[in-house]
């Protein structure tokens, strides 16, 4: 770091790292006017002018941390999830919590659902639990979530809060009762995000190393004990201070009184499911813990504040499609609109490369074939960007981490291979014999002029598949190319196709 002429404050530069002599305007004369010369106000305000990305649609104003996550009880009779398989053994976490309704200006104490996000860095990628401080929502079809939101915000003529909108979505949603006798309730303004249960909230499901699989919830239970206020202390907490929960957070975290949730799942068998009274997918219905008790899985201690609010809170990102082997969805209809709807809105927000943020990026190596688009850090060098492939040390699916098919009624939910039970050749050999000789010659010629610029391996394997379509077709661009046919294909005979 640079150092000025006594050594003890280190040098402002541009953001171009160029040192900066004097901090105020170029101007002609004292009075005069600014010059477009002065590169260094240009770039402050054209900076400035960018400084906020958009916010939230939904969970706007946030309060996050860093932590640690340690097993305490042994499940993996129930999931293969590495992090989980052994007692006493540590993850790094970062959580945020938040409002839902209100914009990033709004008052901490305000009754509202709150957000429950917990980033989990394992060592077979990012978990993101995304919940809320409520075991259950308002709505369990996906088609009604954004209009309910809308009835949360503002409304189109008035832009103010309007409880029509809310009452009248709500009274045609009787679905929604659950949550909203939660909502309105003593339970319905934490005291701070400290004082709060979190709850993943949907069903998921958890996968053993045996590849059985059962159902799930899971359960954040606050060890600083349940805490919430009444109307007017809320009302005094907001008159006095706005951020009270982000305070209380980042304070008690300061002074070394490390907040802790306690862990815990339900579990249902695939059997259960079947027989049990209620869809057990139903975002709107809770497990009842007398039928599927509470099992401790660990503890989560959250211990050191972020650095910088905006690049380690506002630009965390979380997906409840980021999902690790031995944890998986359900047929939970919000679940699977959210799989997508998550990280299709941090896309928009942060940009298609969010995920390269020290905040969201996993702690183990990512071998992927994503590559380019905007703010990309070119991690993967020139490495290759397709799939498949024949590359020396390109990544490739590893069927231990393959999940088990499963019955959605009658239908079974499975990767199913597209190259099976397919005949990829009569078709091409049919359309190669309705060619005239000079045809296919021209035909083999121009495959062999752009083929021989392959590998030798791979004009091989391609003659190989001409070969299957008509043996004249694989003889002829072997010959164009230099290729003993009758060698080609004793070569190929033990090699796999495709």
């Amino acid at each position: 770091m640079a150092k000025d002429e006594n050594g003890k404050k280190p040098t402002l530069t541009t953001v171009d790292g160029i040192p900066i002599g004097k901090q105020q305007a170029l101007t002609a004369g004292p009075r005069g006017p600014l010059l477009m010369q002065d590169v260094h106000l240009l770039e402050q305000m054209q900076h400035f002018n960018r400084e906020r990305i958009p916010e939230r649609v939904v969970h706007a104003k946030g309060s996050g941390a860093y932590g640690t996550f340690t097993v305490t009880n042994d499940i993996s009779k129930y999931t293969k999830a590495a992090f989980l398989n052994k007692v006493g053994k540590k993850t790094e976490v970062f959580a945020r919590f938040s409002t839902v309704a209100g914009e990033r200006g709004a008052a901490d104490a305000e009754r509202d659902v709150r957000g429950f996000a917990v980033k989990f860095y394992t060592e077979e990628g990012n978990w993101d639990m995304v919940g809320n401080n409520t075991p259950v929502f308002f709505v369990r079809d996906p088609y009604k979530f954004q209009m309910f939101i809308h009835t949360q915000k503002r409304d189109p003529k008035s832009n103010l809060r309007d409880m029509d909108m809310q009452w009248d979505f709500w009274s045609q949603c009787p679905e929604s009762l659950h949550q909203v006798t939660i909502l309105f309730s003593d339970r319905g303004i934490p005291a701070s995000y400290r004082h709060m249960n979190g709850y993943g909230s949907h069903t998921y499901s958890f996968i053993n190393s045996q590849g059985e699989r059962v159902w799930c919830k899971f359960h954040f239970k606050t060890d600083q004990g349940i805490k919430n206020l009444m109307d007017d202390e809320s009302a005094n907490a907001i008159a006095g201070d706005r951020e009270t929960h982000q305070r209380d957070l980042f304070t008690s975290i300061e002074k070394g009184e490390f907040p802790s949730w306690t862990m815990k799942v339900q579990v249902m068998t695939e059997e259960q499911a079947k027989a049990f009274k209620w869809n057990p997918f139903d975002l709107t219905k809770v497990w009842p813990h007398a039928d599927f008790p509470l099992i401790e899985v660990g503890k989560f201690e959250l211990n050191r504040n972020p650095e910088n609010y905006h690049a380690e809170v506002e630009q965390s990102a979380f997906n409840p499609s980021a999902l690790v082997p031995g944890i998986g969805p359900s047929p939970d209809k919000m679940l699977q609109a959210r799989l997508m709807s998550y990280a299709d809105t941090h896309l928009y927000r942060v940009g298609v490369n969010y995920r390269q943020l020290p905040v969201n990026k996993p702690k183990c190596p990512v071998m992927s074939y994503m590559r380019d688009g905007s703010m990309d850090q070119g991690e993967f060098g020139g490495k290759p960007n397709y799939w498949p492939n024949t590359r020396e040390g390109a990544p490739v699916p590893n069927p231990a981490y393959e999940d088990p098919a499963w019955k959605l009624g009658e239908t079974i939910v499975d990767r199913f291979d597209s190259t099976q039970d397919h005949d990829d050749f009569t078709q091409a050999g049919n359309l190669y014999r309705m060619f005239d000789d000079a045809h296919r010659d021209r035909l083999a010629g121009r495959i062999a002029g752009v083929l021989g610029q392959a590998r030798k391996e791979l004009q091989l394997l391609q003659i190989c598949h001409f070969s299957r379509a008509d043996e004249d077709y694989g003889r002829r661009v072997a010959e164009k190319l230099g290729i003993d046919i009758g060698a080609a294909m004793k070569e190929m005979a033990h090699a796999p196709v495709g």
